[in-house]
């Protein structure tokens, strides 16, 4: 027996501006750090770069939340924005490995960069951060968007790092100072995507949403009035903030109305306490062993 439970979304047109927003940005930059030879800026674009699949995943939760479930994909497509995450994830990886490699360079040969480029091309992206975390702060209460802003937080914080080094270098000539924030910068993007990159694939593993754990389930489960046992508990996250759960849940001998009240409430629990909107139960008889041989009499015949 089956279940599910529609979730309420937010309007996705925020994140899609916030995400061409982003992608533009990552366009200036890049073009910024050529133009000014700052390997500061080509790393801060990369940062900015792996905003891209968490703002994609939310954008395609949203959308798609609301796509009904066909023959083909019956839970929906909300893995399709984690698999994306995992892809883009596994390639910020190699990029933010060459880039130090060539931040490292940069430490042997020192390369003159011009200071203005560095300046107003992160005055821009801090503009841009700051409308993107003004655009979603009304949505802090959601963990998916949370994120969004701490990530933008950071994005801000190289901004402002940028900028001072570019008065730095303006100032004394420092000329490692820019490989020293693209090599920091590098491994603020090598930490964000090993993040979604263990994130994606624990999801892609069919792994325990986390913050969720089996026994705990388990023990909800069992305090639903008539449920005597609980076994072959399963828990995975279908994406997008969707979980689902599957169990056998052992009863004493009642009538069919009866049971479909006890399953509404074993899924009720499921929902309001854990927020699993998928919820599979298989009802079992108590008191047999697992195989009893147990057999259902002949059905009554009708009688004219």
């Amino acid at each position: 027996m089956h279940a599910g439970r529609a979730h309420s979304v937010l309007r996705p047109a925020v994140l899609g501006w916030a995400m061409a927003a982003t992608l533009a940005l990552v366009v200036a930059e890049v073009f910024g750090g050529v133009a000014g030879r700052s390997v500061a800026l080509l790393n801060d674009a990369l940062h900015n770069l792996s905003d891209v699949p968490a703002l994609g995943i939310s954008w395609l939760a949203m959308r798609w939340a609301e796509r009904p479930a066909d023959s083909d994909k019956t839970y929906g497509y909300h893995r399709a924005g984690v698999l994306a995450a995992f892809t883009n994830a596994l390639l910020l990886l190699i990029l933010a490995l060459w880039l130090g490699y060539e931040a490292i360079q940069r430490f042997r040969a020192p390369v003159a960069v011009i200071e203005s480029w560095m300046i107003w091309t992160s005055l821009a992206a801090l503009a841009v951060n700051g409308g993107i975390t003004l655009a979603l702060v009304r949505g802090r209460g959601n963990l998916n968007l949370r994120s969004i802003l701490v990530h933008n937080f950071g994005d801000a914080l190289s901004n402002i790092a940028i900028i001072a080094g570019a008065v730095i270098i303006h100032t004394t000539g420092a000329r490692w100072i820019d490989p020293l924030l693209g090599l920091a910068i590098g491994l603020l993007v090598l930490w964000s995507s090993a993040g979604i990159l263990r994130e994606s694939s624990h999801i892609l593993l069919e792994g325990r949403p986390r913050g969720m754990r089996v026994e705990e389930v388990a023990r909800a489960i069992l305090s639903v009035s008539g449920v005597q046992e609980v076994h072959d508990v399963h828990l995975w996250s279908l994406g997008g903030g969707h979980h689902a759960l599957s169990l056998h849940a052992r009863i004493p001998d009642m009538h069919m109305d009866e049971c479909e009240r006890m399953l509404a409430a074993i899924q009720e629990k499921a929902a309001k306490g854990f927020g699993i909107d998928h919820t599979t139960v298989q009802l079992e008889r108590a008191g047999l062993p697992a195989q009893s041989g147990y057999v259902m009499p002949e059905p009554a015949k009708n009688k004219n």
